[in-house]
């Protein structure tokens, strides 16, 4: 499966300019009686079925506020290029939006090495917490150049720069390979179960609403102005 690479057969703008259209279309339009078309259907992707997508779980990875106004659950893969750029896009878009926004980071494993190495964001994430999971993850997208370059063997060093123990790390990529391939293998079940078809994939809760982000790895300005829509609507 190479999802990633799907998302660049339409033009970038086309798709941009098409979602935010039909974002806005989704959100407003209160006090009416005319249905309100999908964002699917705007940009005429296939329909989605966003049951699968879970609120915040107690498993999750949470950075920010959990009970922001808006939460974003996000699908990655930590050797997908898109993905790469998307998580920079996440973190300057949280700046942004100071107590606003919520980022769910889930499991969306289409390359060989990133089941290994969401594994070893679990381990580190058991080990020291939050914060080194969320220091983990980021180091190991500055370090990688995507596409299964990262060596396995950088992945200790990275976890002792997020704050655990190397030999407790180690034991636990051993002891637990199985344990956590069940929650990284559900999180692939679910983002496919709901139509994602390429990494990144992500899903926009607020005001009761789910509203898909489909299109991968949207720039910082699109991301800002669907946030704009949601904060005004909600």
């Amino acid at each position: 499966m190479n999802g990633d690479k799907k998302s660049l057969s339409i033009p970038v703008a086309i798709i941009v300019a098409g979602a935010l259209v039909a974002f806005g279309i989704y959100m407003s339009g209160k006090g009416t009686t005319t249905a309100k078309p999908s964002i699917a259907d705007q940009i005429n992707n296939p329909a989605e079925n966003l049951d699968t997508i879970k609120p915040i779980q107690p498993t999750d990875h949470v950075l920010g506020n959990p009970k922001s106004p808006i939460v974003i659950v996000e699908y990655s893969d930590t050797e997908c290029p898109f993905c790469k750029q998307f998580h920079t896009t996440l973190h300057d878009l949280m700046l942004a939006y100071p107590n606003k926004i919520a980022w769910v980071f889930r499991y969306f494993p289409v390359h060989k090495k990133s089941v290994n190495e969401a594994t070893a964001q679990e381990c580190v994430a058991s080990l020291g917490g939050n914060d080194a999971f969320w220091k983990f993850t980021d180091s190991v997208f500055a370090a990688t150049n995507s596409n299964d370059s990262l060596d396995p063997a950088m992945l200790p060093q990275l976890a002792a720069q997020a704050g655990v123990d190397t030999n407790a790390f180690n034991t636990c990529m051993s002891a637990n390979a199985t344990k956590y391939a069940a929650q990284i293998n559900q999180d692939l079940k679910d983002v496919v179960g709901a139509g994602a078809r390429g990494t990144p994939y992500s899903v926009v809760f607020a005001g009761g609403q789910k509203v898909p982000i489909s299109q991968g790895a949207l720039p910082l300005d699109a991301m800002k102005n669907v946030i704009d829509i949601v904060l005004k609507n909600s």
